[in-house]
């Protein structure tokens, strides 16, 4: 990996984005580098958290300058290859059946707003700051949107995806966008925390609940629906390590699942 850093302890992966000269933005190289990462770590049974980060001054500051000089060149074919991709690399992050962390510290621009988005939990430093500053370059969101909206509300994108505006880390906390702000010195304390008590989930329990918040969020309460609820919570009960989980609980023993 040229752009990206790859930890693993304990169950848990951290992957950071490691271009700090250029504030971690991103081009095709590095929607390349982490849509692979996200696809093997989706693979590996020994990880049971990712936490996605970066490294130097700011968590990411959008699209590379360079990429973009470049984008100015492209036709409207060479652009849907490039959106398709980006939009690839979103969605194996939204998509990816370990619970995911967004470790925000700095600027978080546009694209990079799109990662944050994408993760499950977000957790940001005081001093953060956010933008959708797309319009700005007479652009859009697009790519990113399904998931921005998702993460801080229809009513605050019209907001921040029209205006631009930058707004803070407490703001973003407001609205939703991130869950939890804490003072910079304690950023990787909290994301331990946070990270040590999702490994000692069942894993597969984790991957069946991802799914689950995938297919009720924002849907319609039908029959359908229902009916699919009643479905995993019965195919989660008759399963190895539902029964397991519920025979430890009843015996007051540790589940077989927690990492040694």
């Amino acid at each position: 990996m040229n752009h990206l850093q790859l930890s693993y302890e304990r169950g848990i992966s951290t992957v950071t984005l490691n271009r700090p000269d250029v504030r971690n933005a991103f081009n095709d190289e590095v929607i390349a580098e982490l849509t692979a990462v996200f696809v093997e770590i989706a693979k590996r049974d020994e990880v049971r958290c990712v936490v996605l980060a970066g490294n130097g001054p700011a968590f990411c500051a959008g699209a590379d300058l360079n990429w973009m000089k470049r984008m100015a060149t492209y036709t409207r074919e060479d652009n849907l290859e490039d959106a398709s991709a980006m939009a690839r690399m979103l969605e194996v992050i939204w998509r990816c059946p370990k619970p995911t962390i967004a470790r925000v510290h700095g600027d978080t621009y546009a694209g990079g707003t799109g990662l944050v988005a994408a993760c499950d939990i977000a957790v940001a430093a005081q001093p953060a700051f956010f933008c959708l500053s797309e319009v700005k370059l007479g652009l859009i969101p697009a790519t990113i949107s399904p998931y921005v909206i998702r993460a801080m509300g229809a009513r605050a994108a019209h907001r921040y995806f029209l205006t631009a505006e930058r707004f803070s880390a407490a703001q973003a906390q407001r609205i939703g966008f991130v869950h939890e702000v804490v003072e910079a010195g304690a950023l990787d304390a909290r994301v331990a925390e946070i990270a040590a008590a999702l490994v000692q989930a069942g894993p597969e329990a984790v991957k069946a609940c991802k799914k689950l918040l995938h297919d009720v969020a924002g849907h319609d309460i039908t029959a359908g629906l229902v009916r699919r609820t009643v479905e995993g919570i019965a195919d989660i009960r008759a399963s190895d390590e539902g029964r397991e989980g519920v025979q430890s609980f009843l015996g007051k023993r540790k589940p077989d699942w927690l990492l040694p």
